[in-house]
């Protein structure tokens, strides 16, 4: 097969006939985002909120078939992987802490959040102050401009897909392969998952919006097409081998905890352009 000028051939990311679920959940409010600081690879705990926000995360993932149910396997997940850094850490501990069986968990680099060089630890009004032009790239060509030190989007990508490699090739083994030759509509048979592998991976927006657009095989451009909540939860099951969203940025586990104030205050951020 031909590729185009520029772009290399990449061996197969998904199995082939993989049948197995993806279960993406973003880590908790941090100490930098109350503080309005960008995060990228800098360590900050969670908050007090965080923390409530992980403990709600962890008790719906532990229960996820109890109306409204989630679209994952029966069964407990093959594994938990998580970022490193300690606000994905905490808020996998606390996913693990509700769930009723135990199972593996093991720190994945390649899901770290993108590096922010000279941002990370800045508060955003600062950001803007002096790296103003920079910062309003990022914003509308990321693939062309990112924070000075940090992490280019392609750089980014190469490591997020041979962790997603990885992780998909754990899923399948030992199963066997799927078919494209069933109903493929909702209601018609496709929501049936039976026992079928499925892992969770806690990690970060920015590194979410990447292994979201390298599993779908779309362009970085694109980045900004995708985001996730503080502990929302996102859905890809994989289908023979292809890809479907089942459900992206679930939120309602956390709705103890929204206000109209704390809404507001995530919708500023995600304007922010900050990781």
């Amino acid at each position: 097969m031909d590729h185009p000028p520029g772009r290399r051939a990449l061996s197969p990311l998904i199995p082939e006939g993989l049948d197995a679920t993806l279960v993406l959940a973003r880590h908790g409010e941090s100490e930098f985002i109350v503080e309005g600081r960008f995060q990228g690879q800098s360590e900050t705990p969670l908050s007090p909120a965080g923390r409530a926000q992980a403990a709600l995360l962890g008790a719906r993932l532990a229960r996820p078939h109890e109306a409204p149910a989630l679209p994952v396997p029966a069964g407990p997940p093959r594994e938990l992987l998580h970022s490193p850094l300690a606000r994905t850490r905490e808020t996998a501990e606390a996913i693990v802490a509700a769930a009723p069986v135990a199972f593996p968990v093991r720190p994945e680099a390649g899901f770290l959040e993108i590096g922010q060089g000279a941002w990370e630890g800045l508060h955003r009004d600062e950001i803007s102050a002096t790296y103003g032009e920079i910062l309003a790239a990022w914003r509308r060509t990321p693939v062309d401009a990112w924070a000075p030190g940090g992490e280019a989007l392609p750089e980014v990508q190469a490591r997020v897909r041979e962790a997603l490699a990885t992780t998909l090739a754990r899923l399948a083994e030992g199963g066997v392969p799927g078919t494209l030759d069933r109903d493929q509509v909702a209601g018609y048979g496709a929501d049936a998952m039976g026992s079928q592998p499925w892992s969770i991976v806690v990690g970060h927006d920015g590194v979410f919006k990447v292994t979201l657009l390298t599993l779908f095989d779309l362009p970085l451009e694109r980045f900004w097409m995708w985001t996730m909540d503080l502990c929302a939860i996102s859905i890809v099951e994989i289908r023979a081998g292809r890809p479907v969203m089942r459900a992206h940025n679930m939120t309602g586990h956390l709705s103890v905890t929204l206000d109209e104030s704390s809404v507001a205050q995530a919708e500023e951020r995600s304007r922010s352009g900050a990781l």
